[in-house]
């Protein structure tokens, strides 16, 4: 199945919690492509690591924005009805809520996300 049908490995739980070392290199060595994993809670926002390749599915979040960060490859944000935004190692950028987007990576990407606790992954 492509990502195209939407088959990614989402795990909503929240792994490290407070007060917990995060390896964020050994989280991504560990990880194939369309992997998404909540890392820690902070107050009403989670930060979760993405690992992808390919086009993920447009989507939107009605009440929520979400932040994206690349720390290794190069993201691309299709955005309807705007330009695209490319980002690449150590850049990022918001989404402001209710903008339908996708995530493309050309290569290998490893991101992070920060976005409200209770947003669904996949869009609304």
């Amino acid at each position: 199945m492509s990502p195209d049908q939407h088959d990614y490995d989402i795990h909503l739980d929240d792994k490290y919690g407070s007060l917990t070392l995060i390896d964020l290199p050994a989280e991504i060595a560990a990880h194939e492509p369309w992997f998404n994993q909540t890392l820690t809670t902070v107050n009403d926002a989670v930060v979760r690591l993405g690992i992808i390749e390919g086009d993920f599915h447009w989507h939107k979040h009605d009440d929520q924005d979400e932040f994206f960060l690349v720390l290794d490859g190069r993201l691309l944000i299709d955005l309807r009805g705007r330009d695209t935004v490319t980002l690449d190692h150590h850049q990022g950028y918001t989404v402001p809520k209710g903008v339908e987007h996708r995530t493309r990576a050309p290569n290998r990407t490893a991101i992070l996300m920060v976005e409200a606790a209770g947003v669904v992954p996949v869009g609304d």
